[in-house]
């Protein structure tokens, strides 16, 4: 590998010989890139090699591990036939197995340091994606967030969320009168869909210490990128949440890095595995903002790959920003396959030698059509590429391997205890403990002012005047206490109200 790029392998002349090693240019890095194939056609490893490779050249790398297979990124590779044969082949000299510093995530905290994230930070768009909201379902989320910001409570975790619903509920004739109409049936179809999302998991997920974006951009002290790999195999069990949780870590990217332009090698390069599910059954407003995120986050010094198994899970719109294309063999057995090869193959730079449809479907496995990034950005013509074997392990670590690789990490202690710091459950807790206590004081003075326990409605005659004429500043009537409490709380919280990011999500700058 030169200094300047990553060695994915060489290509191959049309009687298969050597032809000429293909590269990725780190300053290109950041332009983005896609790998496709069908499944057992090499992915993974490609995947692999990439994220070796920039890990080597000081980039950070976020990647999930969507079989469990990928955790062999961090232990030192071993020779074997097939290997060395590659090896030879792409003509690697010296073959070197080494490991790479990793960084092992699990958001159940099973397999990997906890990640966890809060509610704030989620953003109403995300959660309403995550939990599968109506249109009208969605707006009162956002109403909940507003009035959160307004009056400053802190949505820390799902506690905090359901005990705001339930304070909206009860307040709903009120809060329609401001932002438009909120139903309790509503508000208890979103407390419903809380409750699914908190026995898919969502306790472990929501919380603090919420992820930093700085410790999964570390470089080790050889200058060498860590590369942090999510255990996703469980996840995976809840496609909806393993790409919400996703997106929302690209979005806190996009958030919180300032803008560099073009560097000579990317700040970090995150890898979507299984993209199609970002894109499935994602509402326009969704997809309009990824697209934003996507094209704008290059500026940031992030690239962005996506995997998945055909160039279709993938939206024009954000397939056309895409300048590195690692494409692995496609079967084209039915109509829709067809389509899917066909478009793979358009997307190319054709190559004269050899018909880019064809080539697809022939693909034998470990071998791909590559396509990067050249000089001034245009995309190279497209090679019939044999992939290089990694550095790394092809396979997974084993139990005693990962945990003494998690014991041994730079972040080992930061995350593992959730903390419960004081947030809107605890802060409306009190608001109605005092409402209550307020309440029962008016009640007892109001009765012996009387000397009995009648309501002063039924007290008759005019009001007392004072000695100026003014009417005399009597005791609180429980429902005068009541709505004291209430403007208190708004008055005090004006001018309190946060900024939020493209995707909702709660700005942290």
């Amino acid at each position: 590998m030169a200094d300047d790029s990553i060695f994915l392998g060489a290509s191959r002349k049309p009687d298969d010989t050597y032809q000429q090693a293909e590269s990725l240019l780190l300053k290109f890095g950041n332009r983005h890139g896609l790998v496709t194939g069908a499944t057992g056609t090499g992915k993974t490893v490609s995947l692999q090699v990439l994220a070796e490779g920039f890990s080597k050249a000081g980039v950070p790398v976020f990647c999930a591990d969507i079989k469990g297979d990928l955790s062999g990124i961090g232990a030192k590779g071993e020779d074997k036939d097939f290997l060395v044969k590659r090896a030879a082949d792409v003509k690697l000299d010296p073959y070197e197995h080494s490991a790479s510093p990793v960084i092992f995530w699990d958001i159940f905290g099973e397999q990997g340091h906890p990640i966890r994230a809060t509610i704030s930070e989620m953003g109403p768009l995300l959660l309403s994606r995550l939990m599968n909201l109506t249109e009208a379902q969605e707006g009162v989320l956002n109403i909940a967030f507003k009035i959160a910001d307004e009056e400053g409570l802190l949505l820390l975790d799902m506690k905090d969320l359901q005990s705001l619903l339930v304070n909206i509920a009860e307040r709903a004739e009120e809060i329609s009168a401001r932002y438009g109409n909120v139903t309790k049936p509503s508000v208890g179809a979103i407390q419903r869909s809380l409750l699914v999302l908190e026995q898919q998991g969502g306790t472990k997920f929501f919380g603090e210490p919420a992820l930093k974006i700085a410790d999964i951009m570390r470089t080790d002290t050889n200058g060498r990128g860590l590369v942090s790999v999510l255990a996703a195999d469980k996840l995976m069990m809840n496609p909806r949440l393993y790409s919400t949780f996703l997106l929302w870590l690209l979005s806190e990217l996009f958030e919180e890095l300032p803008e560099i332009g073009d560097p000579e090698k990317p700040r970090l390069v995150f890898f979507f595995d299984e993209a199609h599910l970002l894109f499935n059954e994602a509402p326009k407003a969704l997809l309009t903002r990824v697209e934003q995120v996507v094209r704008l986050i290059r500026s940031k010094g992030v690239g962005v790959f996506f995997i998945s198994q055909n160039p279709l899970d993938v939206p024009e719109t954000v397939l056309a920003q895409l300048g590195n294309r690692v494409q692995h063999a496609l079967r084209a057995y039915t109509p829709r396959e067809q389509n899917a090869v066909k478009t793979a193959a358009d997307t190319f730079r054709a190559n004269p030698a050899f018909n880019t449809f064809e080539a697809i479907t022939n693909l034998a496995t470990g071998e791909a059509l590559v396509s990067t990034l050249a000089d001034k950005g245009v995309p190279s013509m497209v090679q019939r590429t044999l992939i290089r074997p990694p550095a790394g392990r092809i396979g997974p670590l084993t139990s005693d391997e990962r945990q003494t690789l998690i014991n041994a990490s730079p972040v080992a202690g930061l995350y593992d205890e959730m903390v419960d710091r004081e947030s809107a459950y605890e802060l409306l807790q009190k608001k109605a403990a005092q409402t209550k206590t307020e309440a029962e004081a008016a009640q007892e003075a109001s009765a012996d002012s009387t000397g009995g326990w009648r309501l002063p409605d039924f007290l008759g005659g005019e009001p007392k005047t004072g000695p100026r004429g003014g009417q005399v500043r009597g005791r609180q009537t429980v429902a005068e206490a009541a709505m004291k409490s209430v403007v208190r709380s708004v008055g005090g919280s004006l001018g309190r109200a946060l900024v939020r990011g493209i995707l909702g999500s709660l700005s942290r700058r």
